[in-house]
């Protein structure tokens, strides 16, 4: 669709919406309406309750409290050009350039992948596993947004965070989210099949959540996710799945302390293939453990 075209229909939808005065409730509906044919009938709604919560501060409760209310016309033309913008395709995250993750609000653009539920759970399994441990060295490798660097920090105690990344504009959205977060991590950039810059035996635990979407998969992904995030955070060739992670694993077994852990998170695609390359790899105590999906998601080990 031509871009002018969209936005001529855009306008005339706001039109119409101005020119029959509505309650909240029957706006929401509309809304939700307006995004039915591109997501499901529950995120739908979830979709529109984050718009109105973005443009009045509502919480699904106020909704309710403001149901019978008249919308505005500012309420009106606001909401719906959001959610016209997210019926188009662009994740509701990006439009409003933020995403609330992990009890965080952090930053977030088309250059940085939209952290999710699955990698909440990988900051869990970390913290739940040297929770009990003062003073560590963390290193987060492939950090995109910052987000798995950022909830460390604040949940691990006097912990010294490090973050790499390939990309600059990925290593500035990261930058952003540790003042927004008042943490202090120590970011650089970096290329994880090369040499890392750091010295020997140095890191207490090291994350990673390179790119692991199998080329093959990419026609089964929503057409929000594939068109909108960055390719160069998602996908790997069907023929080398673990393009990132050998070398991770490599540099990991030098970085890492006696005793420390890596974490990854990983397609279960490959996890039989993740198993195996950890264990040549020279790592212990190996183990894969399920998303909330009951997908294995996560390889632990130590050195």
């Amino acid at each position: 669709m031509e871009p002018h075209n969209a936005f001529s229909r855009m306008q005339n939808f706001i039109l119409i919406l101005n020119d029959t005065k509505m309650t909240v409730n029957e706006l929401s509906k509309q809304i939700t309406t307006l995004l039915t044919p591109r997501y499901d009938k529950e995120e739908a709604p979830w979709i529109a309750r984050i718009i109105f919560e973005q443009v009045k501060g509502w919480t699904r409760t106020d909704m309710l409290v403001h149901a019978d209310d008249e919308a505005s016309d500012f309420v009106v033309e606001q909401t719906t050009e959001i959610a016209w913008k997210c019926a188009e395709g662009t994740p509701i995250q990006y439009v409003l350039g933020e995403t609330q993750w992990h009890g965080l609000k952090l930053k977030v653009t088309p250059d940085v992948l939209i952290p999710r539920p699955e990698t909440s759970m990988l900051v869990d399994i970390i913290t739940d596993t040297v929770g009990g441990r003062s003073d560590l060295n963390v290193l987060d490798l492939c950090t995109g947004s910052g987000c798995i660097a950022v909830a460390l920090a604040r949940q691990l105690p006097f912990a010294k965070v490090s973050a790499g990344d390939i990309s600059t504009k990925a290593l500035e959205v990261a930058r952003e989210n540790a003042e927004l977060t008042k943490t202090k991590i120590n970011f650089f950039e970096c290329d994880v099949r090369l040499p890392l810059p750091l010295p020997d035996g140095t890191q207490d635990v090291i994350v990673a959540n390179p790119p692991y979407v199998l080329e093959s998969e990419r026609k089964e992904m929503e057409e929000h996710v594939e068109a909108h995030e960055p390719a160069l955070a998602l996908f790997v060739p069907d023929d080398d799945p673990l393009r990132f992670y050998t070398p991770i694993a490599r540099e990991a077994s030098r970085l890492l302390k006696p005793g420390g852990y890596l974490f990854f998170e990983i397609n279960p695609l490959c996890a039989g293939e993740m198993r195996k390359m950890l264990a040549a790899e020279g790592f212990d105590d190996i183990s894969i453990q399920k998303d909330m999906y009951g997908k294995d998601r996560f390889a632990i080990c130590k050195v």
